[in-house]
């Protein structure tokens, strides 16, 4: 029958989005980087920049422990880093920022437990850092500062307000500076300048990088978001996976003028700002060095002519910290008036940012005027409700009209109910002359589910939903409900397979959708009334792993919708 095939079709649709969410809908399809080209004449080789897919760099051990991090930041001399968002320090040697903490975000929910770590120095695979620098044209043997060179600092401790200089010389006639200064939160100026006072003219290219030793443990699911080498280039977004990176591509050129680029977390990022009027040659590679995988970005600034009794200088930034929303837009802002920088890029917001990014901001605001996020997800819900309620309206009016139809439908099908043929034809005679729809009942699910999926992305990728609370048990709505059926809620002391995690927030949810089919006609096919009678257990079992917050406004959407459901259908049973 056309009733049973359309509700089939529905309720599969449904379903199948769902499943098919992680694996389809919500990783947004990366733009094809620029095929690399040949450097001119007037440029250097392509492994030129410190490290990269042909560049050198210190072998390593294979693997880096906290020991060795904490005897590495120990064996050099250092300056101290500190302010209100961030702790580390830049090491002399080398004048790397290779060591810096998100003072403001714990690993977990516990205050005292230790921050978040975001740059480690080089001492095998988890080494991740910064660093910039000039190179020179191909065939010079010009001296420049390296990664064993010592720099002497005018300070002992970089903060707001205080910048520090780090200066260096190669004894050839070459004076080298490099000033670091950072603001509050988590972006850093680099000051670079060359005096020649030599007797010869010298060309250098100015560069910056960042370097990730070993392939990073994801925090989340890579179909949800992307973490890894991204970038703005002429204002167009590229990310590569590490995976793609590592085992095909290996290299990845785009000549671009401002952007950015970088490697992202699932909440973190770290993105070199080259001048945003400046021509550049940016890169994305992967190389392996004692067993250990390094990935790079980089960019290579143009040549710069410096003649005896001359100076050169350059500035670029650093953003090394949280990704969070509004003050990339006030960094993209400040550096990129035109809007061309687009840090927010860096936020996965997926193909449904148009729904995504008003969604987000329309929490905040609720945010500020309510305790915790969990609540404001709960007056959000009343507001799409009220956004929705005519349609929703119009289908519980078909809906109480299909109801009053169901002792004609059940005259019909004991009349006609061994010819199929002849009861459809006799059921849709019946819903044209009534006017009525048979999957009215559907069309709340179906307009809930473009909702549903933004405020999936705005849970899961937005860092001001991290380890935000609710009441009760739920500490985190980023992450799902921690309780479990399967170990009575805690009284069984046992760790049941990932399989078998079914908190009370789903059993809730589960239980208002079974509500609310017992609202909803119910359907005189008996193979409907067992898919109907299904779907809550099968819903239940799929929204178990998924945020809590999102299964919070699922269930309290379906307390809405039952209220409302039940208001209409009594008025048109009076009617």
């Amino acid at each position: 029958m056309n009733e049973n095939r359309n509700i089939i079709m529905a309720i599969a649709l449904s379903v199948g989005i769902l499943l098919g969410w992680e694996f389809f809908l919500s990783k947004h399809p990366a733009p094809q980087p620029t095929q690399a080209t040949a450097q001119s004449a007037a440029s250097v080789k392509a492994g030129a920049v410190p490290g990269g897919a042909a560049g050198g760099s210190p072998a390593a051990p294979a693997a880096q422990t906290e020991a060795q991090r904490l005897s590495a930041l120990l064996a050099e001399p250092r300056v101290r880093i500190s302010t209100p968002s961030l702790k580390g320090s830049i090491a002399l040697k080398g004048a790397r920022l290779d060591d810096l903490s998100l003072v403001k975000f714990h690993e977990t929910i516990d205050p005292s437990s230790p921050d978040i770590t975001l740059l480690s120095p080089a001492a095998g695979a988890g080494a991740y850092y910064a660093e910039f620098g000039w190179v020179a044209g191909e065939g010079s043997k010009v001296a420049l500062p390296g990664p064993d060179s010592v720099w002497t600092a005018s300070g002992t401790t970089l903060s707001p307000g205080h910048p520090v200089t780090l200066t260096w010389n190669n004894g050839q006639g070459l004076e080298f500076t490099r000033t670091y200064a950072v603001d509050d939160d988590y972006m850093f100026t680099v000051g670079q300048a060359v005096r020649n006072t030599g007797a010869q003219t010298v060309t250098l290219f100015p560069y910056g990088l960042v370097s990730r030793w070993g392939t990073p443990e994801s925090d989340s699911r890579s179909s949800i978001l992307h973490e890894g080498p991204l970038g703005v280039f002429n204002g167009t977004l590229t990310d590569e996976t590490y995976k793609t990176l590592k085992s095909d591509k290996h290299l990845i050129e785009t000549k671009t003028t401002g952007g950015w680029l970088g490697f992202t977390d699932k909440y973190w990022l770290t993105a070199l700002i080259p001048d945003q009027n400046a021509a550049i040659d940016t890169r994305m590679s992967w190389r392996e060095a004692d067993t250990t995988d390094r990935y790079q970005t980089d960019w290579l600034g143009a040549a710069r002519a410096l003649a005896p009794g001359q100076s050169v200088a350059e500035q670029s930034h650093l953003f090394a910290g949280a990704k969070q929303l509004d003050k990339l837009d006030a960094y993209s802002t400040a550096l990129a008036p035109k809007g061309d920088l687009r840090l927010h890029m860096a936020i996965d917001f997926g193909m449904f940012w148009f729904l995504t990014i008003p969604f987000f901001h329309f929490l905040r605001f609720i945010h500020a005027h309510v305790p915790n996020f969990g609540l404001a997800i709960m007056v959000f819900t009343v507001v799409i409700k009220g956004a929705f309620f005519p349609i929703a309206n119009k289908s519980y009016h078909a809906m109480s009209k299909m109801k009053k139809l169901q002792p004609k439908m059940k005259e019909l099908q004991e009349k006609f109910g061994d010819d199929k043929n002849r009861l459809n034809q006799e059921m849709m005679a019946l819903y044209k002359r009534e006017k009525a729809n048979p999957v009215s009942g559907c069309l709340p699910l179906v307009i809930q589910i473009p909702v549903f999926f933004a405020l999936y992305k705005v849970l899961y990728v937005t860092i001001e939903m991290r380890q935000a609370p609710f009441i009760g048990w739920i500490h985190d709505l980023s992450v799902p409900d921690p309780t479990n059926l399967f170990t009575l809620f805690g009284l069984i002391h046992w760790v049941p397979p990932h399989v078998l995690h079914i908190g009370i927030w789903p059993l809730l949810m589960g239980f208002t959708m079974w509500l609310q089919q017992k609202l909803n006609p119910q359907p005189t096919d008996p193979m409907q009334a067992r898919m109907f009678t299904f779907l809550p257990l099968i819903f239940t079992y799929m929204l178990a792993n998924f945020p809590a917050g999102l299964v919070i406004y699922w269930a309290w959407s379906n307390l809405l919708s039952i209220a409302q459901q039940w208001v209409i259908m009594r008025r048109a049973d009076k009617a």
